[in-house]
Formats: structure tokens, sequence, C-alpha cells
């Protein structure tokens, strides 16, 4: 975030081809990022505040006042994780265009929903989340750290998850502003196989978001060999429309106490 402004706080892949959801702490919109085509990319829905969105199921929760600020898409078709502050919902965001959003387990500290993070960095909150090309699994960023997490929803207590600094297992983050941390992410091109630890893990593509820039890159989950970073620009540059509507404004937001 910067002092002039809102940029990307969080974001996750739709369902819908080329369509993700991206926030702006308490607003969102639903972007056409159109990769590898000559079409710039398009708004296809807001800026909205979620409190006036179609998402009723948000309304006079913590999401909706204090906003998003990390999330990402579950293997579960239309169902995401949000995040904000210390807590979080396992939420169905509706992707048919139906009023039938609902929030399926939460808000609750995020603790509760994954006591595997008790007592580690993310208990207090997470900056950023990437969906995995393994089943239900994700990463967790929180500023030069992260962890890969298995969140399987049949399987909450098992082992602890190990925490690592970013620049030990995303070569292609070395020497860029990333290797710091960054501020929200989603994955997109990604297969999901059963078991991505083995050799023949797929790739993922994902944008990498901090501030007013962004980061293309290309990797397969487990390894740290042959990944690629494609490209890195502001986000006017590559993203025209999204471009045109950032910062948002810094205004005063209700805190709903947790």
């Amino acid at each position: 975030m910067s002092s002039n402004g809102i940029y990307v706080t969080a974001a996750f892949k739709s369902v819908e081809t080329n369509q993700a959801y991206i926030f702006m702490k308490n607003e969102v919109v639903i972007e056409d990022y159109a990769p590898d085509t000559k079409t710039n990319d398009s708004i296809v829905y807001g800026p909205c505040p979620i409190s006036e969105s179609g998402f009723s199921s948000l309304k006079n929760t913590i999401f909706a006042e204090r906003g998003i600020d990390c999330a990402f898409a579950s293997n579960e078709e239309g169902v995401a994780y949000i995040f904000s502050g210390n807590m979080c919902a396992k939420w169905y965001y509706a992707p048919d265009d139906s009023t039938d959003d609902e929030i399926r387990d939460g808000p609750m500290p995020i603790a509760d929903m994954f006591p595997f993070l008790k007592r580690t960095m993310f208990e207090t909150g997470i900056n950023a989340a990437l969906e995995s090309s393994g089943r239900y699994e994700a990463y967790l960023f929180k500023g030069k750290y992260f962890a890969r997490i298995n969140y399987d929803p049949e399987n909450k207590d098992h082992r602890r998850t190990n925490i690592y600094p970013i620049q030990d297992y995303w070569p292609c983050l070395r020497n860029t502003t990333y290797e710091s941390g960054f501020d929200a992410a989603f994955g997109f091109n990604n297969t999901v196989t059963n078991n991505c630890r083995c050799t023949g893990a797929s790739q993922v593509e994902a944008y990498l978001f901090k501030k007013d820039s962004y980061a293309r890159i290309v990797f397969t989950p487990g390894q740290t060999a042959n990944q690629q970073l494609k490209s890195s620009k502001r986000i006017k540059q590559g993203w025209e429309n999204l471009g045109r509507i950032l910062p948002r404004p810094n205004v005063t937001r209700k805190l709903v106490a947790n």
C-alpha cells in the first residue's frame, strides 16, 4: 500500500477463463487480464465497495468493512479463502452470476481455520497467497518469507509448515523488488495434480503485485529449477484499464472488532 493510495491488496483467479477477482482493501473489481493476446485487459465489474457489491454474504463482515488483504482460490470450484488481519473465511463467490454466494466457514481466526499455522508468523496476518498446481496446496507470503501449505479440509492436523526466505527458493525473484515480499498474487494456466511433489509436477504461471508494479512468473511447485521471470512492469503499462483506476483513495475505514 502506498501513502498516496491503495493498490492491489488481494487477488484470486476466477473459474471464468482469463478472469480474476482483484481487491483494493474494501473495493473489488473483476478483471479480464487477457494474457498472451493483443487485446488489452478489461474491467468486467467494478470498482465497487464490497459492502455495496452483489456479494451479499460479505456485507457487515470484516471483509467488507476493513477490507480483504489476502486471498487464494481453492481446488473446490467457485470457492476462495479470504483474509483480513488475523481473520479468514472459506467463501463461495458464486461465479455463475447468481446471488447464492455464501461464507461456508468462518469468519474465524486464521489459526482456527488452519491449525498448522498456530505459533507462526502467518497466525496474525498474511500479505499474499498463491494457488499451487498441487491438490489443496497454496503458497503464503509475509514480508521476505513464504510457506507452502496443504490445506486439505479433511486433514487439518498435518505436520507444521516450514517457513523459508523467498530468495532461497524463488531464484527468479532474486535481486528484484519482489524478493522482499509483495502485496498480492494469483496463479493461472495451471493444471491441478494429485501430488505436486512428484518430478512430473505441472507448471504454474502467476502474477505478483507490489504497489504500482506487477510481475509475471512461471514456476514448478516444489522445485527451484525452470523458474522464469517473464516480465516486470508498471501496472499502467501492462494492465492499462486496471491502471486507470489505481491507486484508490486511502479513505478512513470503519474497523470491525476481531
